[in-house]
């Protein structure tokens, strides 16, 4: 690696205000009633394009935490081709990539689709988690932060 490492604990103490506002913006759509699975298979999405090893492994752990069906979490990278995804996780999951890449901005096409499974104001706070990983990628892109380490059982037990 060309630059030195820096850890996510890192973070928070170098910047404790900025990492306050973006774990708050992170935090909105779940506080707000948006499912906390489909938020998780977001935020992998998000993490997948942007090429952040912590986030990756963090939300798979987060999914698998909440009951993900560890095939759901397989085949989030081929979303499109894979049958375990409803409309409403589709719908978010073309969100995701549309405003995590911003190509050429956002299609009507899939404005539509997600329209059409959220509410104006579930679309907020999905935005809001979809901006608020988009962030998180780039800190933990940038400085290289470690993935979190897969807890053991007996671990986990004594916690």
């Amino acid at each position: 690696m060309s630059h030195a490492r820096k850890e996510y604990t890192d973070f928070e103490k170098l910047a404790p205000d900025v990492f306050a506002a973006v774990r708050a913006l992170g935090q909105f759509a779940a506080k707000a009633g948006l499912d906390k699975q489909l938020l998780e298979l977001v935020k992998l999405r998000a993490s997948q394009i942007n090429g952040c090893a912590f986030c990756v492994q963090y939300h798979i752990l987060q999914s698998e935490s909440l009951g993900v069906p560890t095939d759901k979490l397989n085949l989030v990278v081929v979303w499109r081709e894979a049958p375990q995804f409803s409309a409403r996780e589709r719908a978010a999951l073309a969100w995701t990539e549309a405003l995590t890449t911003l190509p050429n901005g956002v299609s009507d096409a899939i404005y539509a689709e997600v329209a059409a499974e959220f509410s104006e104001q579930e679309l907020t706070y999905l935005t809001s988690a979809i901006a608020s990983i988009n962030v998180w990628n780039r800190f933990g892109a940038a400085y290289r932060w470690t993935p979190p380490p897969r807890r053991q059982k007996a671990d986990a037990a004594a916690s």
